[in-house]
């Protein structure tokens, strides 16, 4: 369990699994800061140069492949509060059904929350503790960029990966927390080249929904179910 300190409170976290079946299948082949990443404002702090970004939350639930011979189950860690019940979810952001297929072939389709505007991109994850239905954040942009990002005032670890306009994955990083009053002395976080995609998940977590080198991901525009 880890513990950080905001404003004089403590915020605990926990790690709690749910699972999610990934299929394997032969046939398929300006900076941001957030929460921990933002996009654009340095003194708001996560997706590129800005806060972590986050849309209107809508109730939604994972969608998966159903088990058969092939599947697999892996744990994905979708909160990171303590808080009895108290966890803080993403606000003001909608949900997307995403494909990703990993450098073996294996297939996983899961529920993200959806940043696609200057607003939600912005905030991305800030403050969040929950992920609720979802296994975590992706941010969309209509053109390539390079922007960074920044885990100011976002008290649970992440892990980030971005992805070109092919899909094609193009870097990842681990991102701590940076529970400061000044978001300046933050430190930032960017791809090896660019980007239109960058998905967040809770620290650690990228390689159980099939994210890595050689991965892609393919954005269904369908909300989760």
């Amino acid at each position: 369990m880890n513990i950080f300190r905001v404003g004089g409170l403590a915020v605990a976290t926990a790690l709690l699994a749910v699972s999610t079946a990934c299929a394997s299948s032969a046939d398929d082949g300006e900076p941001v800061a957030s929460v921990p990443t933002r996009a654009s404002d340095p003194d708001t702090a996560a997706v590129a140069d800005t806060v972590n970004g986050a849309d209107t939350v809508s109730e939604a639930t994972p969608t998966t492949e159903p088990p058969n011979e092939t599947a697999t189950t892996k744990q994905i860690v979708t909160r990171s509060a303590d808080a009895v019940g108290d966890g803080v979810t993403p606000d003001g952001v909608s949900s997307v059904q995403a494909r990703i297929t990993s450098i073996d072939g294996e297939v996983c389709e899961v529920c993200l929350w959806l940043a696609d505007d200057d607003v939600t991109r912005q905030r991305g994850l800030m403050g969040v503790t929950d992920l609720g239905a979802a296994v975590g954040m992706v941010f969309r942009w209509d053109e390539p960029r390079t922007g960074n990002f920044f885990m100011f005032q976002t008290p649970t670890p992440l892990s980030i990966a971005w992805f070109d306009e092919a899909g094609a994955h193009v870097g990842q990083a681990d991102m701590e927390p940076c529970l400061v009053e000044n978001s300046a002395v933050c430190e930032r976080y960017t791809a090896d080249s660019p980007y239109v995609l960058a998905v967040e998940v809770f620290g650690g977590q990228l390689d159980a929904i099939g994210i890595g080198p050689g991965s892609t991901v393919e954005l269904l525009d369908l909300p989760c179910a």
